[in-house]
């Protein structure tokens, strides 16, 4: 039996403390007493039934992807991916720095340090796609247009889960880094090992609540015979859309360049590694078209990013 609406929201955090997450990424916030499922959804403007197949989903316990509704779930991924890519993944490295010796000297700690950078680095192109492409092309579903060249099962075939690299560290750590006594490392071990967690539930919301939800509006729109074709590919979509779509670690560091900061500088401010820095600000300049300091600094001040005061001369 699955969470019905009558059900207290603390007993279902009484009953796994991981919901906190998911309650997190619905936007409702803690302190709701004894209300019910029901009344904190309402509250909180939140889809009652897709709140409780996810929480259901989450906890083992029977769901139905029928009762989804896809809006919803597409707002409660994005704001999964704003934690992991804003918040959760960022974190972890601010605190493997302080864990393990940086400086230069110790070859196994850069080694781990880089594996983490190009782990985030595939997430957060795994994450972009889903926005730009995946959550565009259900968008476009739901006004009755259908896209021959792209299907969710193109999505889903090539969907892989993204938690894995974080066990391969958290193995490597484990068997190879000769720390003794070290509480911030084995502090930031067992945050990696709850992302990894987090991490492979998420794909796994995306592959048995999201794409069967989808597969089953392409369905239903094949049969009503009321259907806009779209011959748009993926790729098209995300061409339209880098000019304008903007990460906010890549807001981050236009706001460094116009602050005059060099990309060492950047990476020190930012707790990344200059590749890293490197890559978003070649990213930055395809999605932007703008391949000079000047003009990064111009679009700063022309979107409000930086004030003039806050340039230095």
């Amino acid at each position: 039996m699955g969470y019905k609406p009558t059900d207290k929201m603390r007993d279902l955090v009484k009953d796994n403390s991981a919901l906190i997450l998911v309650m997190g990424r619905f936007g409702i916030s803690l302190g709701f007493g004894d209300k019910s499922v029901r009344e904190v959804c309402r509250m909180h403007h939140v889809n009652e039934n897709t709140f409780l197949e996810v929480v259901n989903f989450v906890s083992s316990k029977d769901y139905n992807y029928e009762s989804v509704s896809l809006p919803s779930l597409i707002g409660y991924l994005k704001q999964a991916h704003e934690y992991y890519l804003d918040f959760n993944l960022p974190n972890i490295r601010r605190k493997l720095i302080e864990a393990i010796d940086c400086s230069g000297t110790d070859e196994l700690a850069m080694l781990i340090l880089k594996f983490y950078d190009e782990y985030v680095t595939e997430v957060r192109k795994h994450m972009e796609y889903e926005n730009d492409v995946v959550f565009s092309y259900v968008e476009q579903l739901s006004q009755g247009f259908l896209n021959r060249n792209f299907t969710i099962s193109n999505f889903a075939g090539k969907h892989t889960p993204i938690g894995y690299k974080l066990k391969e560290l958290k193995d490597i750590i484990i068997r190879y880094y000769p720390e003794k006594n070290n509480y911030q490392l084995n502090q930031v071990l067992l945050e990696i090992i709850l992302s990894e967690q987090d991490l492979t539930s998420h794909c796994m919301i995306e592959d048995k609540l999201f794409v069967p939800a989808v597969k089953l509006i392409e369905q239903q729109l094949k049969k009503s015979g009321q259907i806009q074709y779209t011959d748009e590919t993926d790729s098209e979509n995300i061409e339209k859309d880098k000019l304008e779509v903007l990460s906010e670690r890549e807001k981050d560091i236009i706001i460094c360049v116009a602050k005059g900061m060099n990309n060492k500088e950047i990476a020190d401010y930012l707790y990344l590694s200059v590749h890293t820095v490197t890559t978003h600000r070649r990213n930055i300049s395809n999605k932007l078209q703008i391949h000079t300091t000047a003009g990064l600094i111009i679009y700063a001040i022309a979107n409000k990013l930086v004030n003039i005061e806050e340039i230095q001369k």
